[in-house]
């Protein structure tokens, strides 16, 4: 979380009408560059599911901006209302000034930019029946989204993101979580901070790879469990394969070279954490 975050600030509404209007251009900072975002630990949420999610998580709320629709809304009140009680400063905008900070024709009625929050491995302590997901250089932010939305599905732990990986502070991976992004826990780590994490992982370290041998369905998965999975283009590196302990396989009878990554994960996640679900 970034230190902005912690300082405490006063809440207060404030009308936006002008479009270089220098919190506009903030917002439109976040919404289209990386570096931005990086550089401010700040990321825009659109939405009033998201807003509502994120606020009932207890995430730090900077902005929440609110287009016409927004104020004859009782649940976008009752989430402005909260927002500002945390400090928040709630911004009265137009339609016209909503899509230019997300540069959409037809925003949301809702917009939120939230504090980022990353684990690193240090503060990692993997339950007894913990589930982990650690990704590759996962590069689309659709896949990381879904996958990030599918361990919440389950009753994960978290998501670790190793080596250059997409961004899961973008738009588009925040709106592919779904609203579980305020729900499951995100780390990064470099590779090399990565192997002997795995290495010294207390239970079952499993990775999908070409040379697994293993039908994903026959390990124990002994918990807490720290399922690994590779690039979508280039799968898993040998050597960050070698710091896995079982490597396995989902076995393919059709013509198909591959499964997209994201299914592939939630193919896995589900049948690792069978003995957890009931209807």
């Amino acid at each position: 979380m970034s230190q902005a975050g912690k300082e405490k600030r006063q809440g207060a509404v404030k009308q936006i009408t002008s479009h270089s209007n220098p919190i506009v251009k903030e917002i439109k900072g976040l919404v289209a560059q990386r570096k931005h975002r990086s550089q401010s630990g700040l990321f825009v949420a659109e939405g009033l599911k998201l807003a509502t999610d994120a606020l009932e998580a207890g995430w730090q709320v900077r902005y929440l901006a609110l287009g016409p629709d927004a104020r004859e809304n009782p649940v976008a009140q009752k989430a402005a209302a909260t927002a500002k009680a945390r400090g928040a400063l709630i911004l009265e905008v137009s339609t016209a000034v909503m899509s230019a900070m997300t540069r959409k024709d037809n925003p949301q009625m809702v917009v939120g930019v939230y504090e980022q929050n990353i684990l690193t491995a240090r503060d990692i302590n993997p339950a007894p029946n913990g589930l982990w997901v650690a990704l590759d250089r996962v590069r689309d932010p659709g896949n990381l989204g879904t996958i990030v939305r599918t361990i919440d599905a389950v009753g994960g732990s978290g998501v670790i993101l190793v080596g250059d990986c997409t961004d899961p502070f973008a738009v588009e991976a925040v709106r592919a979580t779904m609203g579980s992004l305020f729900h499951v826990p995100l780390a990064k780590m470099t590779k090399d901070e990565f192997k002997p994490f795995a290495k010294a992982w207390p239970g079952t370290v499993a990775a999908t790879h070409l040379k697994g041998s293993v039908d994903y369905r026959k390990p124990e998965y002994t918990e807490p469990v720290l399922l690994v999975m590779g690039n979508e283009q280039k799968g898993l590196e040998d050597d960050m394969a070698d710091a896995c302990a079982t490597l396995i396989r989902i076995p393919q009878v059709g013509q198909a070279d591959s499964l997209n990554l994201a299914v592939a994960t939630g193919v896995a996640l589900y049948e690792i954490r069978r003995k957890h679900l009931e209807l």
